[in-house]
């Protein structure tokens, strides 16, 4: 049974919305120290595996630690300094937490169990704007680190196959507009 071209032209409208739509909502899921998880175990350096990443908006952060012994607490730029956690933005207790990037700038956390903070487990996550041109800033930006490929096991972002997902879905969704003639 063969389709009529306006039938056709709906399909092609619908695989741009789909398209559209996966461009939107799929982002990478982060793991937060990788294998080792949010912890105070092993010396996780946050400060160096958060500079490792490209966080985006629509980026998932996912926290991964033994609820017993670790929390995770949004806080604001002067608790983040300080490793204060007494007035957090908000609280995360269930050691599977996922931290949804909705908007550009710093995302800070910490643990608020007494002493982890000052130890180091606090991590920033910046979501820098990505524009055509960049736009001059007051302070230099440190240069780039170079790091070697993770293994594959280590992927990082985890669900870095979205992207992919997100790009076929386009590319069928441009196709189809193409074979219906809307382009």
């Amino acid at each position: 049974m063969a389709f009529a071209a306006g039938n056709y032209r709906v399909l092609a409208v619908v695989l741009l919305v789909l398209s559209a739509s996966f461009q939107v909502s799929v982002g990478a899921v982060y793991k937060v120290g990788d294998s080792a998880g949010w912890t105070t175990i092993g010396n996780v350096d946050y400060k160096q595996w958060a500079a490792t990443k490209n966080f985006r908006v629509g980026d998932v952060i996912l926290f991964v630690y033994n609820p017993q012994f670790h929390n995770v607490m949004q806080v604001t730029h002067t608790e983040y300094q300080a490793c204060n956690a007494s007035s957090p933005i908000a609280t995360h207790t269930t050691g599977n937490d996922t931290i949804t990037i909705t908007t550009h700038g710093h995302h800070l956390f910490l643990c608020g169990v007494p002493g982890h903070c000052q130890s180091g487990q606090k991590v920033d996550i910046n979501v820098i704007r990505t524009a055509l041109a960049p736009t001059p800033s007051a302070t230099p930006s440190p240069p780039p680190v170079q790091t070697p490929a993770p293994a594959p096991n280590a992927a990082s972002p985890l669900y870095n196959s979205n992207r992919l997902v997100r790009d076929l879905g386009t590319a069928i969704a441009v196709a189809m507009n193409i074979l219906c003639g809307f382009i």
